[in-house]
């Protein structure tokens, strides 16, 4: 497509912007997708230059759609032919009621399908100051490099503001001491896809053992912030474990490290023939397909590479652990989106600007890549001179687009997961009987929405 013209430009190859660039490819709308890694440049947290690279977790959280907000999501993106949905099958590894990925395979079969596809032009290249003219998706997600975070500020007029996003640790499998740990999910959830008897790896504590790891946590050698990094807040999805740590010595084993429903297999007595809950565990989740990499679930941390080693090999069955990726800390950066974006995620200086993903103010992978997709079809609708239906607000991107273009107060604006509190309430309804009521509507109300409104179908 190099010889012709295009009819979008998307700067950013992540989750959002692979998300717009597919939905536009499909409906035959000619796209050039700027990314800058594998142009010279990289970001902090970034170790390729595949499109849809998942930097923190592999996990897109709960799968189950019928009484959870990130479920019905992730049903709500399968029924608009989500690129990130179906690459997340291929690559999907156990993770129990969870969708878990092979990080690897993932951003692989994304990358795959753009590249092949007649109507995307991947063009490695960084673009430093907003287009004056022309369509254009803004999905350089909370690693946007600071020349074109320079033009986004100048454009709207506000400070940027931030919070911090860490990453936990990823170890390697035949290094993990499975004499000491044992496989089981929480309340012994399992599915089909489920591995041995679970989906984690269960390293437990006892009293004296998690409290010296606690004071680790406390006094461990943290990374350094500049002068103008002090005041940033962290992310609470993202909270790293030593700051949970400082909120009290219990905090991680009602977080994180609970034991609470995990039968300690090297803890029995006649009382407890199948073991009795540990004191305090750190579970591991299977990271990719192969089975061979493993993720500390809930350890984002900012401790200094030598100290992770030293404090996590006290943790049992973790003594001789090798770590394919150490955690680290990352600056998130996101719009005051209320104030700066139109109902259809347009800059209201600059109306040809549309924004998406994570930079918008939604928090998690499948709720940037759903940004996304609803800011490829907008753009989509836009060019046919259409009007745009607005998804219903009693859907989950319905409901998350509203909080993010206007919903929330602009003073208090902060990063969202979706959650159901996001949506129109459903007061009728018995409190327990509330959640499967709210999917069943959104449901229903897309199905209605698909028929009469979804622009251009592929």
């Amino acid at each position: 497509m190099n010889d012709r013209t295009y009819d979008v430009h998307i700067i950013g190859g992540g989750l959002a912007g692979s998300e717009a660039a597919w939905q536009l490819a499909r409906r035959g709308v000619r796209v050039r997708l700027s990314e800058m890694r594998g142009g010279g440049d990289m970001t902090p947290a970034h170790q390729t230059d595949g499109l849809a690279e998942l930097v923190c977790s592999n996990s897109f959280r709960s799968d189950n759609d019928e009484s959870n907000a990130v479920g019905l999501l992730h049903h709500e993106m399968r029924a608009l032919d989500s690129i990130v949905m179906r690459a997340g099958e291929k690559a999907r590894v156990p993770a129990g009621s969870a969708m878990a990925v092979d990080r690897d395979v993932f951003s692989a079969e994304v990358h795959r399908t753009l590249e092949e596809h007649r109507n995307v032009d991947i063009v490695r290249e960084r673009i430093d100051i907003l287009p004056d003219a022309g369509l254009t998706i803004v999905a350089t997600g909370p690693l946007t490099a600071q020349g074109l975070a320079s033009s986004i500020v100048a454009a709207t007029g506000e400070e940027r503001l931030a919070f911090f996003d860490a990453i936990a640790p990823i170890v390697y499998r035949d290094s993990i001491d499975m004499s000491k740990c044992w496989i089981q999910s929480r309340w012994n959830k399992t599915t089909e896809a489920s591995n041995e008897d679970g989906d984690y790896i269960n390293c437990p504590m006892n009293k004296e053992q998690y409290l010296a790891f606690h004071k680790g946590l406390i006094e461990g050698e943290k990374s350094d912030f500049k002068d103008w990094e002090k005041d940033t807040p962290y992310f609470d999805g993202c909270m790293p474990i030593e700051v949970m740590a400082e909120r009290g010595v219990e905090t991680l084993r009602y977080g994180p490290m609970k034991g609470v429903g995990l039968d300690n297999p090297y803890d029995t007595t006649p009382e407890f023939p199948q073991g009795r809950w540990p004191y305090a565990v750190v579970q591991l989740r299977q990271d990719n397909k192969l089975g061979t990499l493993w993720n500390m679930v809930g350890f984002q941390t900012k401790l200094k590479y030598g100290a992770q080693v030293e404090l996590f090999r006290t943790i049992p069955g973790l003594e001789n652990a090798e770590f394919a990726r150490l955690g680290g800390l990352h600056r998130n950066t996101f719009l005051n989106s209320p104030q700066v974006l139109d109902r259809q995620l347009r800059l209201r200086a600059a109306p040809h600007i549309r924004f998406a993903g994570q930079v918008t103010g939604c928090e998690g992978y499948v709720e940037s890549a759903a940004i996304g997709l609803v800011a490829g079809m907008m753009t989509a609708t836009e060019l046919t001179g259409r009007s745009w239906t607005p998804l219903p607000a009693t859907t989950a991107m319905g409901a998350l687009l509203s909080h993010i273009t206007g919903d929330a107060d602009a003073a208090t604006f902060q990063p969202m997961n979706v959650n159901f509190g996001l949506f129109p309430p459903l007061h009728e309804v018995k409190k327990k009987a509330r959640k499967q009521a709210y999917t069943e509507r959104a449901k229903a109300d897309l199905a209605d929405w698909i028929r009469s409104a979804e622009p251009i179908p592929a």
